[in-house]
């Protein structure tokens, strides 16, 4: 900072506004904004008015604003869409930044001024959505009963985190591939996951005391895409007997599908112990004495550097609370 030197004092300068600085304070506006991000996630200024219900000529000339006030294109527009410059996508980046500091305050304020009322927003592997997620939603509704949580499907072991970077998600929940998880991500282990091979109760196995994987090998059995983290335990566990993969009776990534299929007694499937420990009742599921050995860390993934609000901390402590007291083995 340049410093005023009078006789043997230094008194430090007052900071001059930069030029940036001014245009932010004078002529950047949130609508603007808005209508920026709404323009890139359509793909269209036409699609981008319509759904702000106002005009393309409105949408048009809030793009040139922010253009004129930054001094670079912010959009490459042709006959088949717009997608944002290089620069775009900076300003993108750091405008979404922004607003989400704005939301989270507001969010701040109405948690205090409501006596803890707000939203959070998560995103949720289905086997967790069967069980985990509703027990941590009737656990907040007690202490918290003026709480709203959104809640969506996501497969954060898909890697697919677009909704928490763009902030459409407060925390995702789901199987923790800390390995290939970014650096711009922070993971939270709420418990190991296990998996149990299961039967309807009205199955010829459902009440065998002693059961081998060969004694299954001509069963249907329901099974999931090859890089699913429970079809890999299957295959690990048939490979490790010496056994080829069983008889295939249906395919499916759908946990409800799954769950269905098993309740009629027909097929044979494996499912996370989290799911049965809310579900196995609820279906009529039977576990069977054969052991996978297999386990892998579940939690909590949040974007880096970004302050959540009361009532996601509040979320995430009632996630934390039922990984600790309810998951017990299920038997």
């Amino acid at each position: 900072m340049p410093q005023c030197e009078i006789g043997i004092y230094n008194f430090p300068m007052p900071p001059r506004a930069t030029d940036s600085d001014s245009r932010l304070s004078h002529r950047i506006k949130l609508r603007d904004l808005q209508i920026l991000f709404t323009v890139v996630e359509l793909g269209s200024m036409a699609k981008a008015a319509s759904h702000l219900a106002v005009t393309q000529p409105t949408v048009s000339e809030a793009i040139a604003a922010l253009e004129d006030v930054v001094g670079v294109r912010l959009l490459d527009r042709s006959p088949h869409g717009v997608v944002p410059t290089i620069y775009g996508q900076t300003f993108l980046r750091r405008g979404l930044e922004a607003f989400d500091a704005l939301k989270q305050g507001m969010r701040d304020v109405e948690f205090q001024a409501t006596h803890g009322a707000g939203d959070v927003w998560i995103g949720s592997s289905e086997v967790l959505l069967g069980g985990f997620v509703p027990a941590i939603i009737q656990r907040l509704a007690r202490s918290h009963p003026n709480i709203v949580v959104h809640a969506t499907e996501v497969n954060p072991s898909d890697l697919d985190f677009k909704k928490l970077r763009d902030r459409k998600l407060d925390l995702m929940l789901g199987m923790l591939r800390t390995s290939q998880i970014d650096d711009d991500l922070t993971t939270e282990k709420l418990f190991e996951e296990s998996v149990s091979i299961v039967v309807g109760a009205s199955s010829r196995w459902a009440n065998r005391r002693k059961v081998a994987l060969s004694d299954l090998m001509d069963e249907p059995w329901i099974l999931g895409d090859p890089n699913n983290a429970t079809q890999m335990a299957v295959s690990a566990a048939f490979r490790a007997a010496g056994l080829t993969l069983p008889r295939i009776g249906a395919v499916t990534q759908s946990m409800n599908l799954r769950m269905a299929l098993l309740a009629s007694g027909n097929y044979v499937s494996a499912v996370p112990n989290s799911l049965l420990q809310y579900s196995a009742s609820r279906w009529g599921l039977k576990t069977l004495p054969v052991t996978l050995g297999v386990r892998y860390p579940v939690g909590i993934l949040t974007l880096k550097n970004r302050t959540l609000s009361p009532v996601s901390e509040i979320f995430m402590e009632n996630a934390r609370s039922i990984a600790a007291s309810l998951l017990s083995p299920v038997g």
